[in-house]
């Protein structure tokens, strides 16, 4: 029976990880890392180490995609709002 659900873990987790490698889309990229966290997480509490499944759960799956979710967010506001031209150069040389 365990080595059953290891086997089902483990599928799930190529299944996310190769999801994740596909997906182009950065924000979507980072939810199916969120998945990929908890699947992982899962796999750590079925392989009996629930103490690294926990700290997966923390960061592989909450913190790390919130990081990259900001990002992409900050980074986009950023084109947007940087104009093309010698004003747009200007701003980010610390000139007037």
């Amino acid at each position: 029976m365990t080595e059953a659900v290891i086997v089902v873990a483990l599928l799930l987790v190529g299944a996310s990880a190769t999801a994740a490698v596909a997906v182009r889309d950065p924000v979507r990229q980072s939810l199916v890392l969120a998945v990929l966290g908890v699947v992982l997480a899962v796999l750590f509490t079925v392989l009996q180490a629930p103490d690294v499944g926990l700290s997966q759960l923390a960061v592989g799956s909450a913190l790390t995609p919130l990081l990259l979710l900001l990002t992409v967010r900050k980074v986009r506001r950023r084109a947007q709002r940087a104009p093309d031209g010698p004003a747009g150069r200007r701003g980010r040389e610390g000139g007037p």
